[in-house]
């Protein structure tokens, strides 16, 4: 039954995939999302989000189509060297909102070619632009594909992780957690597959550097006071919000990633690596059923909060405003999850300070 009915809300996504310019795949984009928002209320939270993520991921694979196209028309030619546009942040972990900005890199192949750092410098940065105008606001963080740090040869990759993996300060470790979300997206998964084995080897080779990671996952803001009610923000412009993607469900993204990377779980998707580590019996059962439900519950939040539209795109603050946290089933479902969250942040510092205890 539940097969089916997520059957019911599918949604292809041929007009994307037919797309011959970066104008009429941004209008297609506009059309697939209003097709999503009006199946939003009623299917089911799983199925809704494939099919937003499998929306922006044709999106993407077309832009760098696209992209490629453009360099050959304004006479810069085809691709030199072999490469591959990879996802990072909810793109790599398939739980992209609707409103989700770029994360996103580049692995060039180590073949030699003189012009190949110019040409993917300014393929990088073409591609970021449109997929800017696609509806993908570029990150603050700048995680894109048109930055160097994150645009590089595979052999260049390589050392950077292992640079990342033997400082434990906290932008390499920042930065190592961020490249473990790591997903493939278009062009030589060749590329891709020599990465991932890369960023597993730093980790089977350095068993301390757990605790580094671990340190950063456990620093996140307040979400229950001493007396189990929900911290809403205090100032500002969303005073008596709640800030539903740093407030719960990264705290559960953070805690699962950990769990993933200690237990060797190369899975990238929240959900998938709880099953693989339910799979493993790395933690107990009704820990990792209870990371479950409230991940679910964080999910439909997350996708649920308030919205505007520009040109056609739409823009979301992440917040659950003061009004939604009045309905009381919505409330107890809030704060079911943040009781999890709570609940594994402690353990997670306890697990720190163990880990810290036994180094001395």
């Amino acid at each position: 039954m539940g097969s089916q009915r997520a059957e019911a809300f599918n949604i292809t996504f041929e007009a994307i995939l037919n797309a011959d310019s970066p104008d009429r795949l941004r209008q297609a984009r506009m059309d697939a999302q209003h097709r999503l928002l009006e199946i939003r209320t009623e299917a089911p939270t799983e199925a809704w989000l494939r099919q937003v993520n499998e929306m922006h991921d044709v999106i993407s694979a077309k832009a760098v189509q696209l992209c490629e196209q453009g360099m050959v028309e304004d006479g810069l030619g085809p691709p030199p060297v072999p490469y591959a546009f990879i996802a990072f942040g909810s793109m790599g972990r398939s739980e992209s909102t609707l409103w989700s900005d770029q994360d996103n890199g580049m692995i060039i192949s180590d073949e030699a070619d003189e012009e190949k750092e110019a040409y993917f410098a300014a393929f990088g940065s073409r591609l970021s632009d449109m997929l800017e105008w696609l509806g993908y606001r570029k990150c603050e963080g700048k995680v894109m594909c048109s930055e160097p740090l994150w645009r590089q040869k595979a052999a260049a990759w390589k050392k950077q992780l292992e640079e990342w993996s033997s400082d434990y300060s906290w932008d390499p470790i920042r930065h190592l957690i961020i490249a473990s979300d790591m997903r493939h997206i278009a062009g030589d998964e060749g590329l891709s597959r020599q990465w991932k084995e890369s960023f597993s080897a730093v980790f089977r080779r350095d068993s301390g550097l757990a605790v580094a990671v671990l340190r950063n996952t456990v620093k996140h803001k307040a979400t229950l006071n001493i007396l189990g009610q929900i911290v809403t923000e205090r100032f500002g412009e969303h005073a008596g919000d709640f800030d539903i993607k740093y407030g719960c469900y990264i705290p559960l993204v953070n805690a699962v990633r950990f769990m993933a990377l200690q237990n060797g779980v190369t899975e990238t998707s929240t959900l998938r690596r709880l099953k693989k580590l339910a799979s493993l019996e790395a933690a107990p059962s009704p820990l990792l059923d209870s990371c479950q439900r409230a991940f679910l519950i964080a999910l439909h939040f997350r996708n649920s909060t308030p919205y505007k539209e520009e040109d056609g795109l739409l823009i979301s603050s992440g917040y659950m405003p003061v009004q939604q946290l009045k309905q009381r089933v919505l409330w107890y479902e809030l704060r079911e999850s943040l009781t999890v969250v709570r609940r594994v942040h402690r353990a997670l510092q306890r697990q720190l300070r163990f880990l810290e205890r036994r180094k001395l």
